[in-house]
């Protein structure tokens, strides 16, 4: 969901997603603006012990690999988003609001999917700096991964708040989300957006994988996903800071129950390092 997207691709949404809402999600990694950065890091819990990536050594020839952790990731559809409809900087016409600017939104996703069918980006700047759901910024603690300074970030941009100086968003037709709101807060800097995808890669085609164990354009066939229209394999065409080891990402179309998504643990895959064939033996059992 990878990665996202400031966040080296959308890979990294996958992880970063399911500690923001119900399911995967890319993902753009917030950075933090110079202004509040030193006050608002005193709120973070104390260090945890730092461990290292996992040791890996890139595979070299064709080969099984067990105990692989499979997530799956997609571009957010508008769809599943209730806020106003308001104009974006850098696109045409109007979209919902939360869709935008949302941690589920195109903000942190890095991509979607609009209501017209066509692909969206966030463009930064990516030194805008999240808030939480009372307003306040809120940065990812150095120290601590995991954990945020005031919360888990909820809205990037302009802001609004409540009589309880509580997080909403404007609905259609003059409804609020959480409240009508009292206050707005402007964003430090202007959000823009972009049209088309983020990455050239294609539903049920590609994976994010650590290239430090497999190489970028590997082929990779996992057999718990003979059902799909790759009938099972994959290229290697992604990446993220969450995807370590023997972890990869399947790039999937949205799902049709919102947020929801696969997770599976101590799978097998077979991968093939850029430079050798498939093996011609090697496919999906025929139904």
């Amino acid at each position: 969901m990878s990665s996202g997207r400031t966040w080296t691709t959308a890979a990294a949404v996958a992880v970063l997603a399911a500690l923001l809402a119900p399911g995967p999600g890319d993902r753009a990694a917030p950075r933090a603006s110079a202004a509040p950065a030193a006050a608002v890091h005193d709120n973070c819990p104390p260090p945890r012990p730092r461990r290292p990536p996992p040791p890996v050594q890139a595979i070299a020839k064709p080969r099984w690999v067990p105990g692989v952790l499979i997530t799956e990731y997609y571009p957010a559809p508008e769809r599943w988003f209730d806020g106003r409809l308001v104009r974006a900087p850098g696109l045409p016409g109007r979209y919902r609001v939360d869709w935008l600017y949302s941690a589920r939104g195109l903000a942190m996703q890095g991509h979607g999917i609009g209501r017209d069918g066509r692909w969206y980006r966030f463009a930064g700047p990516y030194s805008l700096t999240w808030r939480d759901e009372r307003g306040r910024f809120t940065l990812p603690c150095r120290q601590a991964p995991g954990f945020w300074s005031q919360g888990r970030p909820k809205w990037i941009g302009p802001t609004w708040l409540n009589a309880r100086a509580e997080l909403t968003y404007p609905r259609p037709r003059g409804g609020w989300s959480n409240g009508p709101a009292v206050r707005r807060i402007p964003a430090e800097q202007r959000p823009s957006f972009g049209t088309g995808p983020s990455l050239p890669i294609r539903y049920w085609r590609n994976v994010a994988v650590d290239p430090r164990l497999i190489p970028r354009g590997s082929a990779v066939f996992v057999p718990a996903y003979c059902g799909t229209p790759s009938r099972g394999w994959f290229t290697a065409g992604d990446t993220g800071g969450a995807i370590l080891g023997r972890h990869i990402d399947v790039y999937r179309a949205p799902p049709a129950k919102a947020w929801d998504s696969r997770v599976l643990r101590g799978a097998k895959i077979y991968v093939v390092p850029p430079g050798y064939e498939r093996p011609a033996g090697l496919r999906c059992a025929r139904r």
